[in-house]
């Protein structure tokens, strides 16, 4: 889940100016890097602890360990936009944290199959795309909530397509895949920073709701870097031998 939605922005017909928009959009970003520098932390530390191990050491493959980790950052997502309206500003902002270092664990598995350098080079090609296309989904005059809906319909489709390859185990699918990835989250970052432009117009900002909205924002513009990143090092990574 890579959006979020939030019904009730423009219930007050708030609408701030440019420096209360700028504010809020301000404090989207920082959440969501801090959320990426204690993801990489984790990461690198269950990597270079050894801690990976424990991860796939069950008989049949992957340990129930590692299932829990894999499959916890979606059970975070899913309790953060569930319980929005029951969650306190504090509790969601300590799920984003636990989110974030959960997927630490789930992704510390790159430092082994991938060099250091790669991932280094590949992360720094994924934060210069983002930023490029932050700067136009927060300048352009353009609407792209459309873009948004076809976008979200081709990631469905990748999901779809990824279950089928993963009983296939077919490389040029694989690439596609990947190839299609790119693109729709290089598009995916665009709207939703464009969105949460429009949250910040319509949010009182320092508010509890104005927190809320922004961890949801962070986590929403956290996943596209993510899947951004991963996509890129399945393409242009070339694991170890």
């Amino acid at each position: 889940m890579n959006d979020f939605e939030s019904p009730q922005i423009f219930d007050g017909a708030i609408i701030q100016d440019e420096a209360a928009v700028s504010r809020f959009v301000s404090n989207v970003f920082s959440w969501m890097v801090a959320g990426l520098l204690l993801t990489g932390v984790v990461a690198y530390y269950v990597a270079a602890s050894g801690a990976w191990s424990l991860l796939v050491s069950g008989s049949g493959g992957m340990s129930l360990l590692g299932w829990v980790a894999m499959l916890s950052p979606l059970a975070f997502i899913l309790a953060m936009n569930m319980g929005f309206e029951r969650w306190s500003a504090g509790a969601l902002v300590a799920l984003f944290l636990a989110f974030s270092a959960v997927m630490g664990v789930s992704l510390s598995s790159i430092f082994i199959l991938y060099a250091g350098t790669t991932i280094f080079q590949v992360f720094g090609i994924t934060s210069l795309t983002f930023l490029v296309m932050a700067i136009v989904g927060y300048t352009t005059k353009q609407d792209l909530t459309s873009f948004g809906q076809l976008l979200f319909m081709a990631l469905i489709g990748i999901i779809i397509a990824s279950v089928v390859n993963w009983f296939l185990g077919s490389a040029g699918l694989d690439y596609i895949i990947s190839i299609v990835g790119v693109l729709v989250f290089v598009g995916l970052i665009a709207y939703d920073t464009q969105k949460v432009k429009r949250i910040g117009a319509g949010v009182e900002y320092g508010t509890a709701s104005a927190t809320k909205l922004a961890i949801l924002g962070a986590t929403s513009l956290y996943l596209d870097f993510v899947n951004l990143f991963l996509f890129l090092l399945r393409l242009f990574g070339g694991r170890r031998d």
